[in-house]
């Protein structure tokens, strides 16, 4: 009996312990509270252009941001004019390519002309002396007439196609295509620079254009019609760029001040353009008019041998004289043939062309930049005298030497003996 009671006392004192306990941490449930909608709805504004470059639409509520931002349709912005002026340069690039391509070829074609004709002549003149000997020799009757006839004929196609060998002057134009790849290649550089560098403009696309059809003008492709003077009455450097030559490529340092330039940098420069016009472009004009006669001399003499040896291959049996005249003027002509040719004057005569023309750039490029008035509007002074230095082969310090030397002997009287240029 008191086991039960015990039993009942536990249960009864469990179920109140368990309710107070459920009691005290049962949590109260909130009331609802009301809440409205606004009454005006959110409007869209749209096309706001945000910093990082893109557009979105941001919900706003009486021109106020609301707090549930959302931004889609992200669009970057293009400069219209920028892609097409970029799409431009690089359909110039492509073509600017094709022709490193092409002049290369080219050239390589050219100068296997040269070696070509070069031995063919030389052979067919060299047997034609020896049929002229051997006719001499005691031939008679038939064998004699077919040794002059032949002799004769050799001599004839001999002056044929050296006539034509020295009007077109194969060395010569194998130079030319060898400048023009050079060239090319240059200029697709630059545009590649042009591109990387900053978005081009209309400026950089029409400066490219001009320089492509310079350089096409200065170096045409096709023999007929187009090819460059070889004998021209007097000699000229060549002239690859546009006419107006002035620079439109972006300051590498951004233009402070007078960008760079100083009094003392611009008399540097205008000492630089004196010496290499009194000393580089007069001995390259000097030597370009030497080669130039040389080779006029020798395109006249190589022909007028040939055409000797073949007449006096002609009446070869009609006394010693003739064999003579035959075998004698065959043996020049070759030897004329072969330092023309093989020695490759004309491609002297381009060489000393491109040289005196590389020269008359250099000097109006720096003419044209001293004449700037506005300092904006050069190339910074430090960059245009590390470019002017680089291509005469010189140092800062070896170009600045160099001015003051031609300073000093200006005040003094006497002469310095020194080039602008150390690279040729």
């Amino acid at each position: 009996m008191s086991s039960l009671q015990a039993s009942s006392f536990l249960f009864s004192s469990t179920c109140s312990c368990s309710t107070r306990t459920h009691a005290a941490i049962s949590i109260p449930k909130l009331p609802r509270i009301p809440f409205s909608a606004p009454k005006n709805p959110l409007k869209p504004v749209e096309d706001l252009n945000l910093r990082d470059g893109f557009k979105g639409t941001i919900l706003l509520e009486n021109n106020n941001v609301a707090n549930n931002t959302r931004l889609d349709q992200y669009e970057p912005i293009v400069s219209t004019t920028s892609t097409t002026a970029t799409a431009k340069l690089y359909a110039i690039l492509e073509a600017v390519g094709d022709r490193v391509e092409m002049h290369g070829n080219i050239g390589e074609q050219r100068d296997n002309w040269n070696k070509l004709l070069l031995n063919s002549i030389n052979m067919i003149t060299l047997t034609a002396a020896t049929m002229a000997g051997v006719a001499a020799g005691g031939a008679a009757g038939a064998p004699l007439l077919a040794l002059k006839l032949s002799s004769t004929l050799l001599f004839s196609a001999a002056t044929g196609m050296l006539i034509i060998m020295n009007k077109i002057q194969p060395s010569q134009l194998a130079e030319e295509q060898r400048n023009a790849t050079r060239l090319f290649k240059q200029l697709y550089s630059q545009i590649q620079n042009t591109l990387s560098l900053h978005d081009p403009t209309d400026t950089d696309v029409k400066d490219a254009m001009d320089r492509v059809l310079a350089l096409d003008e200065a170096y045409p492709l096709p023999l007929l019609g187009k090819m460059i003077e070889k004998f021209p009455d007097k000699f000229e450097p060549a002239i690859w760029w546009p006419k107006s030559n002035k620079s439109h490529s972006r300051k590498h340092v951004k233009a402070q001040g007078k960008n760079g330039w100083s009094e003392d940098l611009e008399e540097e420069m205008r000492v630089v353009i004196e010496m290499i016009k009194r000393k580089d472009s007069e001995d390259y004009m000097r030597l370009g008019n030497l080669a130039l006669k040389v080779n006029k001399i020798l395109a006249v003499s190589g022909p007028l041998l040939t055409g000797i040896a073949a007449a006096g291959s002609a009446f070869v049996g009609h006394g010693s004289w003739a064999a003579i005249v035959a075998v004698t003027a065959g043996a020049l002509a070759s030897t004329v043939n072969t330092f023309e040719h093989g020695g490759q004057v004309g491609m002297v005569v381009e060489m000393y062309r491109n040289s005196a023309g590389f020269f008359t750039l250099l000097e109006e490029s720096i003419e044209s930049t001293i004449q700037e008035k506005d300092f904006e509007e050069r190339e910074d002074g430090e960059m245009s005298e590390i470019s002017v230095a680089l291509k005469l082969g010189r140092s800062l310090s070896q170009l600045r030497d160099l001015a003051r030397k031609s300073t000093s002997s200006h005040i003094d009287g006497s002469t310095i003996e020194e080039f602008a240029s150390k690279l040729f």
